[in-house]
């Protein structure tokens, strides 16, 4: 029996033995595995220190990938954060919170979109029209901010066109109604090219559109010749409807020229919307309204004051003839502004995707050159 036992205490030191080195192993092969998940977050530390909003997408993806020690031993893995394309490949099965990441195109997107267009006149104190001008003789300031980034700055003269004619057709105009017909059509023959596309429509306490978009002067012209005085007059309802409904879902895939040209004596006395309603329908369609006052009359009323108002607010410029035949000149001028501009394109600073109303203010450094800009837009929406 002594013989036995003792034979059974060796077996027991020897399996002893056995467990001690086997200990000793597993310490030995998990030192390299703690030193590389500690070099993990040591590499991605400085994208948590990032102040810009683009160091918040790495920093999920960093602590994934030092969340993940037995994933590969090999030393590439620290390097994987600084590589997020190729990250998404294995990560969605292993770690479903790291999803943010697909969100990176949805931005870049967004950082597209975030671009302001700004068309602009200059002209000197006497009203003409000044041309060959570089982006260094301007300052802009949009919501009080200097633009990030100006992406492009060239003086357009053949940017296409998309125009609306609104003729007040109410009964205050009916007897210049047909002298209104008639310099619209030859404003429409001079001024039209082939990218272009216009519309026609009255309005009276309704609006009625003659003719909708088209390149077509024969059927701009018959649109005009159909339209009939009579009734009371909604300008504001007719032209918050018009920006709603002609220029707003306009879909363009480059840069045109939103513009409406509002004939009439600025009178309102049935409109449901106010002036301010209108004016920011215009600016959210992006759309400068030239205005030509149908009042002859030695003085001006209230009505010429409003066409001033919604002319100025949207970057247009009101025309007051003093004879029935100077509403012509007013096409014609308002047909070479259309062709001597500017276009800007620049990046804003601070763009909050709100909706909100945002002020542009746009100067020339040479006191003699007047700057006719929009005052301000509405900040995009979120994508719903």
């Amino acid at each position: 029996m002594t013989r036995v036992i003792v034979l059974n205490r060796t077996n027991r030191a020897l399996e002893l033995c056995r467990s001690l080195f086997l200990f000793c192993l597993l310490l030995a092969a998990a030192a390299p595995l703690r030193a590389q998940t500690s070099t993990t977050p040591a590499a991605t530390t400085p994208a948590t220190s990032e102040p810009t909003p683009q160091s918040a997408t790495p920093v999920p993806q960093a602590l994934a990938a030092s969340q993940q020690p037995a994933a590969s031993p090999q030393t590439p893995t620290p390097a994987a954060p600084q590589q997020p394309g190729t990250q998404p490949a294995t990560r969605p099965a292993q770690q479903p919170g790291a999803q943010p990441n697909p969100d990176q195109p949805t931005e870049t997107i967004k950082v597209q979109v975030n671009e302001v267009n700004l068309i602009f006149t200059v002209t000197d104190k006497k009203g003409k029209f000044i041309t060959g001008l570089k982006r260094e003789n301007f300052g802009l300031l949009d919501d009080g901010r200097p633009p990030l980034a100006v992406l492009r700055f060239t003086q357009q003269t053949n940017l296409p066109l998309r125009v609306g004619i609104m003729l007040d057709t109410s009964s205050s105009i009916r007897q210049r109604f047909q002298f209104e017909q008639d310099s619209a059509i030859e404003f429409l023959l001079q001024i039209l090219h082939r990218d272009d596309r216009a519309f026609v429509e009255g309005f009276d306490i309704q609006t009625d559109l003659a003719q909708d978009f088209t390149n077509n002067v024969d059927l701009l012209n018959q649109g005009i010749r159909k339209l009939r005085p009579g009734g009371g007059t909604a300008l504001f309802d007719a032209l918050y409807k018009t920006c709603k409904d002609q220029m707003l879902p306009l879909q363009e895939t480059g840069a045109v020229r939103r513009a409406l040209i509002l004939v009439s004596d600025g009178d309102d006395n049935y409109s449901r919307v106010e002036e301010s309603d209108a004016i920011k329908m215009c600016q959210r369609a992006d759309t400068i309204v030239y205005t030509i006052s149908t009042n002859i009359s030695p003085s001006k009323d209230k009505g010429d004051d409003i066409l001033k108002q919604i002319s100025e607010a949207t970057g247009g410029q009101p025309f007051y003839p003093i004879k029935l035949e100077d509403v012509a000149i007013g096409f014609r001028n308002i047909e070479e502004e259309l062709r001597s501009q500017y276009h800007l394109v620049y990046r804003p600073a601070n763009l909050k995707m709100d909706g909100s109303f945002r002020t542009i203010y746009l100067q020339a450094t040479d006191p003699r050159y007047h700057v006719r800009a929009q005052k301000g837009y509405f900040s995009p929406r979120p994508v719903q």
